[in-house]
């Protein structure tokens, strides 16, 4: 976490599924350099079901939104599934913008597919179950955020196995379907895979130019 200044607007972001926030730091120094203050957490993405990992990060969001002005949520893939738990349990006073990376707003057609596997069950932990279509109860009644959201979606694929099962335009992982989510403010789809947006230029300007304005400055797909 860098030091806030007072009044600056706030970027809290969080990582997907086997991630860590190393995946986000060149998005963070780039938001950094644009005059926001940031919280790049890790969490047990592995270890623990989602409603767990909602407490688990709450006491660092918490502390971080009484230092910042307006707050915004940056998240890829998992962490946006994360966020919208967390918000739907606690919702920051000044909670202003998400933009979600490849997220799996309506499940992962990949996690239907290997999710009864002991070598995915292993890996992935509890999480990993709760990501297929066939989601969870706790997923699938969860509301979308109450404020603004923004969401890339990709449509290259480097893992040719793993896409082979999921509808196309897809990044890999998350078909472009699967990511939107009802209500968002706008959708835009790049030509990035799954993992791979997050170093994008592209992927970060359009991110910034949400927290900023509301919009993606290219017209949504």
């Amino acid at each position: 976490m860098n030091r806030p200044t007072p009044s600056l607007p706030g970027v809290v972001l969080l990582h997907g599924l086997a991630g860590n926030s190393r995946l986000l730091r060149k998005m963070e120094r780039a938001l950094q350099r644009t005059g926001f203050a940031t919280l790049n957490l890790d969490y047990a993405s592995r270890k623990r079901p989602i409603e767990a990992l909602v407490e688990d990060i709450h006491p660092a969001i918490a502390e971080f939104s009484e230092s910042v002005g307006d707050l915004h949520f940056v998240t890829h893939s998992m962490g946006g599934i994360l966020a919208r738990a967390y918000l739907a349990r606690y919702r920051p006073a000044r909670l202003s913008r998400v933009v979600m990376l490849g997220p799996p707003n309506n499940g992962s057609e990949v996690a239907d597919l290997l999710k009864n596997l002991a070598p995915y069950r292993a890996f992935f932990g509890p999480a990993g179950q709760q990501l297929g279509t066939q989601q969870s109860e706790l997923l699938a009644e969860l509301p979308p955020p109450q404020c603004a959201v923004g969401i890339i979606a990709g449509k290259r694929t480097i893992a040719p196995v793993t896409s082979f099962f999921v509808p196309r335009p897809n990044d890999g992982r998350v078909s472009v379907a699967s990511t939107k989510l009802e209500g968002m403010a706008d959708h835009i789809v790049l030509n990035a895979s799954h993992t791979l947006m997050l170093l994008r230029r592209d992927a970060i300007e359009q991110t910034i130019s949400f927290l900023r304005d509301g919009k993606f400055f290219l017209s949504a797909a």
